[in-house]
């Protein structure tokens, strides 16, 4: 059995951002049908990988590669391969969330008709009363799950996901992190940066610890179990409290 294919690549990336340095030389890989958690405090430089892999960063030294291909020769491409989930999504708060679903997947010209739609919002389970409704009237958990019934419908092998759980009751991080598992096991590469210990535990495969843009240690669960999260939480605590 062969190695699995690598979606998502960072090898010695370095980052500048004025001038100062973000992230000092990290490498991780994401596989298909893999949860990596990028686990750090404020100013970790976690959403400077996102942004790096998204193209709006360049790195002052080593690289980033989506699905093999370095991103800046060929940034089209790259991301046209993701979908990106930020903390807080950028939604029509007078559209609901049909119209939404709609324009934004005409914006990236992908065809999806009436039916595709009620699929992917009976996936994220938004109730169909809310369907109508303008989001102006939703709360945070259920703008995320519009949020991320467009991600399923632009159907990319690559999810990144910014902060995805702050601000959410715990019952809607609980079925966020079912549907992000659920997304992985059917083969996608996801990328999430937190916070949250014990939300990264619950739902990756692998974990990396990042501090002062340097990835300082790395979990990985045990076949068919969880990463432990006592050892991931004494990890992250001595570590901001260095």
């Amino acid at each position: 059995m062969g190695s699995p294919v690598m979606k998502l690549q960072a090898d010695q990336l370095r980052v500048l951002r004025s001038g100062k340095e973000v992230l000092s030389g990290i490498s991780f890989a994401v596989a298909g049908g893999e949860v990596y958690g990028l686990l750090g405090g404020n100013g970790a430089g976690k959403s400077t990988t996102l942004a790096t892999f998204l193209g709006f960063l360049q790195p002052a030294s080593g690289r980033v590669l989506v699905q093999g291909r370095d991103v800046g020769a060929d940034l089209a491409a790259a991301r046209s391969a993701i979908a990106y989930l930020p903390e807080a999504a950028s939604l029509y708060e007078h559209l609901d969330a049909r119209e939404n679903l709609h324009y934004f997947l005409q914006l990236a010209g992908v065809a999806s008709g009436a039916a595709s739609i009620e699929a992917a919002l009976d996936r994220v389970s938004l109730h169909a009363d809310a369907r109508g409704r303008r989001l102006r009237d939703y709360s945070k958990g259920m703008r995320q799950k519009v949020a991320i019934a467009l991600a399923i419908l632009r159907d990319t092998g690559i999810l990144l996901l910014d902060e995805p759980t702050s601000g959410l009751d715990p019952t809607a991080i609980d079925e966020f992190h079912d549907l992000v598992r659920g997304l992985a096991d059917a083969g996608k590469a996801i990328l999430m940066v937190t916070h949250d210990v014990y939300g990264a535990c619950q739902v990756a495969d692998r974990i990396g610890l990042l501090r002062g843009g340097q990835l300082v240690d790395q979990f990985a669960a045990p076949a068919g179990g969880r990463i432990d999260t006592e050892s991931v939480h004494r990890a992250f605590s001595a570590r901001q409290a260095a």
